[in-house]
Parts: structure tokens; sequence; C-alpha cells
């Protein structure tokens, strides 16, 4: 037993090369902020998460060249970590994807794959930037909620059907509930503008159509 601890403690420390490896972290931690800070576009930015983002690139480098090729050390610093219970919650995906990468790249400065973590932090860097400025999840259609309500028609095709036809390339309607007797009904239709610049000229016309009110568009964020 006596052995196994000595084999623990007795381990060939180079300062110079640990502290290369941390500073390879703590550059690259501040490359995965900088990102973070230009790609984010929520409202709950946090100053803490992105100061966090940078020291934990580093404490990883740490833990990692604490480690080293040592099972006994890894077990032992898994059972202390398992102690430390973090209560924030991540509201965002992308959050989650920053914290995975600092940690990768805290992995890769630790065993001294400078070049590893270098040029993984600026090509994911580089990408992360591209998805997120270039709108790349974005659908290409973007379906815009149109609420109104109108006097119900029956025997013929509802008048403003025709202004849908003009200013839509599709409508599909989602929902329709009686209001005020039978005679009102309130309409909900999911559209896709030709031109969302005309979404004024688009209202405007559907107010000019007799027994038409309450007319309103919900867009979603871009």
């Amino acid at each position: 037993m006596l052995t196994d601890v000595q084999s623990i403690l007795n381990t060939n420390i180079n300062v110079v090369d640990v502290a290369f490896n941390i500073g390879v972290a703590f550059a690259c931690g501040l490359i995965i902020s900088f990102v973070y800070r230009i790609v984010y576009s929520g409202p709950n930015y946090s100053p803490s998460f992105v100061n966090s983002m940078v020291l934990l690139s580093m404490i990883t480098s740490i833990v990692i060249a604490v480690i080293g090729n040592s099972v006994a050390r890894a077990f032992g610093l898994v059972g202390a970590m398992s102690i430390i219970r973090f209560r924030t919650a991540v509201r965002d995906t992308l959050d989650i994807v920053f914290i995975f990468l600092s940690l990768t790249i805290g992995m890769a400065a630790g065993v001294g794959m400078k070049y590893i973590a270098l040029t993984g932090t600026l090509i994911t860097g580089l990408v992360i930037i591209l998805l997120v400025k270039t709108n790349y999840a974005l659908p290409n259609r973007k379906e815009v909620l149109l609420q109104f309500s109108s006097q119900a028609e029956e025997g013929r095709s509802p008048s403003y059907i025709a202004v849908l036809e003009k200013y839509c390339k599709k409508y599909k309607l989602i929902n329709i509930k009686s209001n005020g007797g039978g005679f009102l009904v309130e309409c909900f239709y999911h559209i896709v503008l030709r031109d969302k610049d005309s979404s004024t000229n688009f209202v405007s016309d559907l107010r000019k159509i007799e027994g038409m009110s309450n007319i309103n568009l919900f867009f979603d964020k871009d």
C-alpha cells in the first residue's frame, strides 16, 4: 500500500512544460470565449459564463497533467470531483457545445498536444461563426402565423382567400373557432409570404374586406 502511494507521489513534473500547456489552454480558452461573444444573440448573456470557459480550459489542462498515466489518480480525482454539484441550468444547446469544447481543448493542452489544441480551437471556432452568421440552421421558408376574425360565409369561398393567394406562396388553415353566436369566426393560418416586406400591404388589403377584424401577424425570431 505504501509503495502505491509513493508511486503516485513520485511523478516526473517538468514545470516549464506544465506552464506552457496551461498557457496554450489559456490562449485557446480566450479564442473560444471570443467566438461565443460573437455568435451569442440570446437575452441571458452571462459574463461569468464567458470567464468560466477560459478558466475551464485551463483547469482541465491542469487536471490532465495531474492524472498523467496514473489510473489511481484518475479514479481519485473522479471521486473528489463527484462531490461538486453544479446547479446552474444551461438553457441554450450551444452553451453545452462551448462547455464540451473547452473541456476537450483543455484535455489536449494538458497532455501537451498543443497543435491539436490550437488547430482544433481555430477550425471549430470558424465553423461555429460560419454556421451562426450564415443562419445555416434556419429554414428557407419561414412560416408566419396569421390570426383574424371574420363573418361566417356559407355556401361560397371566403372573400379573404383571394388576398391570401395574392400575397402568400402557401397558406394552411390550422384552427377555426366560432365566436359571437356563430356569425363571427376566428381563424388561424400558417402562411408563407411571397415577400416579407409586403406584410403591411397584406394586412391593409385584409382590413378592406367587409367583416374582417382583429388581424394579427406573428413572425418567428430571425
